[in-house]
């Protein structure tokens, strides 16, 4: 986070289970950030859709995420704000978040239910399409924060953006994070990992480390591994597609994402952040 960036957490909401899980997990990170969340519902196909077939009104959208806001507001003490957009959730959302410049976007995927279909491919579009960090929310229930954090690393490029919201995440919620070095790691790789440690240690935040069996399957044991850990968050960098001034995920990135223990996962999409800011 840098000074460019507002004290606002972006929740896109459909009004399902899982989006609510999201503005949940959303609302308890914004007090612990001190900083407000903003639900936004993308007026679509569907929306309309779904109004005509329930003979409901276009302001009934607004009245829900109202409701929504009081609900969280009363039980975390947080400000909730609330604002509507037509057209495409897979482009509204981004905009909506680089407009704002806001600091997280916490993102529910789910599958064929609620009024949207931020399932796979589709979710993958908003998450590459965010220019703040995207925390993927599935239907597991929140529990007190993220405790127990799992940082994968299979590069020697780029992890120090990953590394410093790391610190930023771990000193927010008193936790301990758990570097998981990929099992054909090299010379270089194995260098990151100790800088990342070297990091860590600096700022005071526990950690732990951990170097994968070989294996083909890198996205399997990050998951297993997590899930013996019973780790709260996963996260993860996507890498810059500087030929469309987008951002890619990597072989392994999609499988964590989507991981059936349901583990929460944070995606970052590098940018240059001032991490003075931070006190980093």
């Amino acid at each position: 986070m840098d000074a460019t960036l507002k004290d606002i957490i972006l929740v896109p909401t459909d009004f399902s289970e899982v989006c609510a899980n999201a503005a949940n997990q959303a609302a308890e990170a914004a007090g612990l950030l001190n900083q407000k969340v903003l639900l936004l519902h993308v007026i679509n196909s569907d929306t309309k859709a779904f109004l005509k077939n329930e003979n409901l009104a276009p302001h009934s959208i607004e009245e829900k995420l109202k409701e929504i806001a009081v609900e969280l507001n009363s039980r975390y003490g947080v400000e909730v704000d609330t604002m509507t957009r037509e057209g495409s959730i897979f482009t509204e959302i981004g905009e909506v978040a680089k407009d704002l410049g806001v600091s997280m976007v916490f993102l529910g995927t789910h599958g064929k239910v609620g009024l949207q279909h931020l399932t796979g491919s589709f979710a993958l579009k908003v998450v590459t399409s965010s220019p703040a960090p995207t925390i993927v929310v599935q239907k597991r229930a929140f529990k007190e924060g993220y405790k127990s954090i799992v940082l994968p690393i299979t590069s020697e490029a780029g992890p120090l953006e990953k590394t410093r919201w790391a610190v930023y995440v771990a000193k927010k919620f008193n936790a301990t994070i758990h570097i998981y070095l990929i099992g054909e790691a090299n010379d270089a790789i194995y260098q990151a990992s100790k800088q990342i440690a070297g990091y860590f240690a600096k700022n005071n935040v526990a950690y732990t480390e951990r170097t994968s069996g070989k294996s083909s399957n890198f996205a399997k044991q990050v998951i297993d591994y997590s899930t013996t850990l019973n780790a709260d968050l996963i996260m993860i960098m996507t890498n810059p597609d500087k030929g469309f001034g987008t951002y890619l995920l990597g072989s392994y990135d999609e499988d964590i994402i989507f991981n059936t223990s349901q583990i929460p996962v944070m995606c970052i999409n590098p940018r240059k952040f001032n991490y003075e800011v931070l006190g980093l």
